[in-house]
């Protein structure tokens, strides 16, 4: 069988998105594509947002191929399936605009929490709950009814799984990167300084041992898995002979497991930088040093509050009070170019209190954001505390209307539109 995998050329005009809109490394279609062949199929990848590619020459690729499956994220690389755009109007563009004959399936965050919805908004075939690394080769070999999170349209109505589908780490072997652009990929991810050379994405570890209130995870990549150090690191090698001097790590906490250590290690006797998001209070005076020998140059850390009830609210379960948290902050910057502090906007912090922290630690080098404003994803423990109830038929919609009802007059994230639109209304020009 055939599949191609399409990564849309995105745009995220009029969006409550707070992702960063540059290209990243799909990884969910190279992990895809590699599992693809070793069962035996042939797989096509096409990046259309690296590759910078109008759907016209998007749709040529795809039809000189004759696909049997076309596959198509609801949000750009694994990265963003977190804070993903809560509209489907990109995927919906895109999957009319290709005019294939192919069984359509979409993966990503809109099917893992709202399969029927995803189905009939975008008119797709099939969709895929959890991680689809190994189940998009299934849907060629299995009845669908049997893949884990297959959900499809019937006569009917609708087969919902009822579970995600969870990859086992241990099958993903090492990407190769045969059937990716990777000298077109020239975005460093959250590097700030005035540093150039080509970049690209990779993945040590998948999930994360803790459960956020804000974290939109829990029904795809939740549980956490490590890859083995030496697949990761002949990727890192490969990525280099192809003139990669940055690689940023997609973990959704980087620092969990004393197999990073050894990551570590490997990367500091490479000629390469790193980047990352964890929690400072995964990491020692000892482990930043070794931070710095690995040559990291960016290192994003949730602090999420100011206070320790604030954390609390927020189940964070973080071990260290706010002193300390400031001190290993201020110890990385020491020894990391770029270290940033992300806060989110509770009820627990005094804002004059958060001006003076943040006022104290930018002047020890240390950047901190401005408390953003936390979107309740469907899916996510936020949007069962905040609705209480699962995600339903209207649930991106109404996620997005109590979002922007809230935040509008307080103002949203310095990195989002600050008049976005209404998710009916942007999807309403493609339904």
């Amino acid at each position: 069988m055939k599949f191609a995998l399409l990564n849309p050329n995105w745009d995220f005009k009029g969006s409550t998105y707070f992702g960063c809109r540059d290209p990243h490394t799909p990884l969910e279609l190279l992990f895809a594509a590699d599992q693809l062949l070793t069962a035996g199929h042939d797989a096509l990848l096409v990046d259309a947002q690296t590759d910078i590619l109008l759907l016209e020459e998007a749709r040529r690729r795809v039809n000189a191929f004759a696909p049997d499956f076309l596959v198509v994220p609801t949000a750009p690389s694994y990265l963003f399936w977190r804070c993903p755009p809560p509209e489907l109007r990109v995927p919906m563009e895109w999957l009319a605009g290709l005019r294939s004959k192919a069984v359509k399936v979409m993966i990503g965050p809109h099917p893992s929490a709202t399969p029927a919805t995803t189905i009939r908004k975008t008119g797709c075939d099939v969709a895929l709950r959890g991680e689809p690394d190994q189940t998009l080769a299934e849907l060629a070999s299995r009845p669908w009814e049997d893949i884990a999170g297959c959900c499809f349209r019937k006569e009917d109505g609708f087969h919902i799984s009822p579970a995600s589908a969870v990859t086992d780490m241990s099958v993903l072997g090492q990407l190769d990167f045969r059937n990716y652009n990777v000298e077109a990929h020239w975005h460093r991810h959250h590097v700030f300084t005035n540093d150039h050379g080509l970049g690209a994405e990779l993945e040590f570890a998948r999930g994360c041992p803790w459960a956020c209130t804000f974290c939109n995870k829990t029904l795809f990549r939740n549980q956490f898995r490590e890859r083995s150090v030496d697949a990761v690191l002949q990727e890192v090698d490969m990525l280099i002979a192809r003139g990669v001097e940055y690689i940023y790590f997609i973990d959704e906490i980087f620092g969990v497991g004393k197999n990073v250590h050894r990551l570590l290690e490997g990367i500091a006797e490479r000629p390469l930088k790193i980047g990352f998001q964890t929690r400072i209070d995964l990491w020692t005076e000892e482990t930043l040093d070794l931070l710095g020998r690995a040559h990291c140059i960016s290192m994003e850390c949730g602090v999420e509050s100011i206070t320790h009830e604030g954390r609390e609210d927020l189940h964070k379960n973080c071990r260290l009070d706010t002193e300390r948290i400031a001190e290993l902050l201020v110890f990385a910057r020491g020894r990391i170019p770029w270290v940033q502090a992300n806060l989110i906007l509770t009820e627990r912090d005094d804002r004059a209190e958060i001006r003076k922290w943040q006022d104290r630690l930018k002047s020890q080098g240390v950047w901190v954001s401005e408390p953003v404003p936390m979107f309740p994803f469907p899916g996510s423990p936020l949007y069962t505390q905040t609705f209480a109830a699962a995600p339903d038929e209207l649930a991106w919609e109404r996620a997005h209307r109590h979002y922007t009802s809230r935040f509008a007059g307080k103002g949203y994230s310095d990195i989002q539109e600050q008049a976005p639109l209404a998710l009916e209304e942007l999807e309403e020009c493609i339904s």
